[in-house]
């Protein structure tokens, strides 16, 4: 991590009322960069603290209005950390202009170029402390703060994000790459999202919010091919969340895409859900298939109120987030979607350790197929050993 638990502690007892207005500019893809113009607002007690940002170029900071000189830029900037001294209790505004590097590892803002057509998209992936990596930023899961966002891209493109889309500048918009999306309730910096590129969408309205399914172009043929089982498995988790919880569905906008690149299964990015687009099959989808992939969806859902709304503290609070949205992903995949085929089974029932797919295991746990005889006898040597192995569900 970026930042220690006491440093974090600390920055969050000091500050209050935060802020963000980010301003990118993705449209310089050959460069290897691209801009980012933020404006953060923001109380403090003590009059010093310090903002992230890593790996800056080009960069020009502003604090209440007043601009820095070079020297005192780079006597501030460390190429990670933004330090600001004797500002003085109080509130103030922070305006920092930057050239950030594009990514191809899927932490931070990750470029991509489609092989099947040689398209090319752009997301910001911003999970842990990797938002520092997009834009300037208290990164820390407990200084939540509203978001306002526009973004600068080619015009043959679609944008995503959290917000609803207040301005559309891509083809069936404004034609001029200007986007521009409402401000967020307080969200946490780790789970703010950007999908740039020639994004094949389907999209309808439900219970009064747009929802929206989206993937490559080139994959466009197997989003159609789903889409109706996606969209009824959206819509049947909704209402059923709706039902359970006293407190609305606390977003303006549902949008969810198969994107490249993204390092976890899924994230929960509020507002719009990211899935790696290996669980949109070429071809087919098989049944099991279906089964984990609508799991997956309930899971992350019921993110949007248990992680996004309700957000951990530290790290270190995690499995209670994972675990509850586990259970929840299995309950409602079965009670709303009718996918009891989908439910964890104990040990020695035909699944080792209750999971199929890619991800991490507990050192000693069987993929299933391998010792299929003895797993189905004995279980999971893992479990035997009392380790953990994630259930299937769990794309974190």
């Amino acid at each position: 991590m970026s930042l220690t638990l006491e440093e974090a502690r600390h920055r969050a007892a000091d500050l209050s009322a935060v802020e963000y207005d980010v301003a990118l500019d993705l449209r310089g893809t050959g460069s290897g960069r691209f801009g980012c113009r933020t404006t953060v607002r923001f109380a403090t007690a003590s009059g010093t603290t310090f903002l992230e940002l890593t790996a800056a170029t080009d960069l020009a900071v502003s604090v209440d209005g007043t601009g820095l000189g070079a020297d005192a830029v780079a006597a501030a900037y460390d190429g990670r950390r933004l330090h600001l001294v004797d500002l003085g209790p109080g509130a103030h505004e922070v305006v920092v202009d930057a050239l950030l590097p594009y990514v191809t590892d899927g932490d931070g803002m990750h470029l991509m170029t489609d092989p099947a057509d040689g398209a090319t998209y752009v997301s910001a992936y911003v999970g842990m402390d990797v938002a520092q990596k997009v834009f300037c930023c208290f990164d820390q899961n407990d200084l939540k703060a509203p978001l306002t966002l526009t973004v600068a891209a080619d015009p043959a493109w679609t944008v995503l994000a959290n917000g609803r889309t207040t301005r559309d500048g891509g083809p069936g918009g404004a034609g001029d790459g200007a986007w521009a999306f409402a401000t967020t309730p307080p969200v946490p910096t780790a789970m703010v999202v950007v999908c740039a590129g020639p994004w094949h969408s389907r999209t309808w309205e439900h219970a009064g919010i747009p929802f929206g399914w989206h993937a490559r172009a080139s994959l466009a043929a197997d989003l159609d091919r789903d889409l109706d089982e996606l969209r009824a498995t959206t819509e049947a988790c909704f209402d059923h969340y709706a039902g359970l919880f006293d407190e609305p569905y606390p977003f303006d906008s549902f949008d969810q895409a198969f994107v490249p690149g993204q390092n976890w299964g899924a994230l929960e990015t509020p507002g719009c859900v990211t899935y790696r687009d290996e669980m949109l099959p070429r071809g087919r989808t098989t049944e099991a298939q279906r089964g984990a992939r609508t799991t997956t969806i309930a899971h992350e859902m019921a993110h949007m109120w248990f992680g996004d709304l309700v957000t951990m503290t530290w790290w270190e609070d995690t499995w209670l987030q994972e675990s509850f949205a586990d259970y929840m992903g299995y309950r409602v995949a079965a009670d709303a979607c009718g996918r009891a085929d989908a439910r964890p089974q104990p040990p020695g029932r035909g699944r080792a350790c209750g999971r199929r797919g890619s991800g991490p295991r507990a050192p000693g746990c069987r993929r299933p197929g391998a010792g299929r005889r003895r797993t189905r006898r004995r279980g999971c040597r893992a479990r035997r050993a009392g380790r953990w192995c994630p259930p299937r569900t769990r794309r974190r």
